[in-house]
């Protein structure tokens, strides 16, 4: 059992929800990534996504476009993304990380590194499940197979556009959990229908055997709360980026915290 596999079972035997912040890797600071980490955990945070740095992030809002164009500017790759995970395995081994973003930095990895090198990085520095936006389920088992062999969850995103089709297809080859993409548009998008949230996941359910997360749209306590009720799990991006992208380094990790631990009482009341 993975180590997302176990959080996720423990929290169901609690009859608790998991909180899963997602924070650009490199961002607001070069260094402050692995201390920002250890800052969500803290706060509340069962599992962490890091976003991995990419210049046309199709599924992203303006907010974490804009974090991502200040973290490549600032140097930010693969390699960089995968130090810091290592670094912050040096004072947490318990909290999952996942590594969210795009094809084209894993498969130029393996370019340069040779084939599955950015698996076996990944493993190696402590990295619990990957989600790649643009790879499309019936492309992955391979994909999947190896990650498995290695320890590795392979997340998959759904929308409420996703057929019962593509919904199987997706069960198929999806371990850890699957995230619900709860809004037609892109990250850090208004007008969240907890409605049709709540109408959607069962459907979701039927087809798929892993907890269900929802996130796009999730920007506060009372929100979170409503969709945890219907889900396994909440995701939040773009407001935590934008609370503390203008934060300094030393303050950057004590608001993530506050923020996590304001969305962890309200998930556990």
């Amino acid at each position: 059992m993975s180590r997302i596999q176990s959080t996720l079972a423990a929290l169901k035997a609690q009859g608790r929800k998991a909180l899963i912040p997602y924070v650009t890797a490199g961002d607001p600071f070069a260094d402050a990534t692995p201390q920002i980490m250890q800052a969500l955990a803290e706060g509340g945070a069962d599992i962490i996504e890091l976003g991995v740095p990419f210049s046309d992030p199709m599924a992203d809002g303006p907010v974490i476009q804009k974090a991502s164009e200040r973290a490549l500017a600032r140097g930010i790759g693969v390699p960089q993304v995968l130090a810091m995970v290592r670094e912050f395995r040096r004072g947490n081994q318990a909290t999952p990380v996942v590594l969210m973003g795009y094809a084209n930095p894993v498969e130029r990895y393996d370019q340069k590194h040779g084939a599955d090198a950015f698996v076996r990085a990944a493993a190696e520095a402590g990295v619990d499940g990957l989600l790649i936006v643009d790879y499309p389920p019936e492309e992955c088992e391979a994909f999947s197979a190896r990650l498995k062999e290695a320890g590795l969850d392979l997340i998959f995103l759904l929308a409420p556009t996703s057929t019962d089709a593509r919904m199987a297809q997706v069960g198929r080859v999806a371990s850890g959990y699957v995230y619900y993409v709860s809004l037609k548009g892109v990250t850090g998008a208004g007008h969240l229908d907890t409605a049709a949230v709540a109408e959607m996941v069962p459907r979701i359910r039927a087809h798929v055997s892993v907890p269900v997360g929802v996130g796009f749209g999730i920007r506060d306590a009372a929100t979170a709360r409503t969709v945890a009720a219907v889900s396994d799990a909440v995701v939040i991006g773009s407001r935590l980026i934008q609370l503390i992208e203008s934060e300094t380094r030393e303050n950057a990790p004590l608001v993530a915290k506050a923020f996590m631990a304001e969305i962890r009482a309200a998930l556990d009341a």
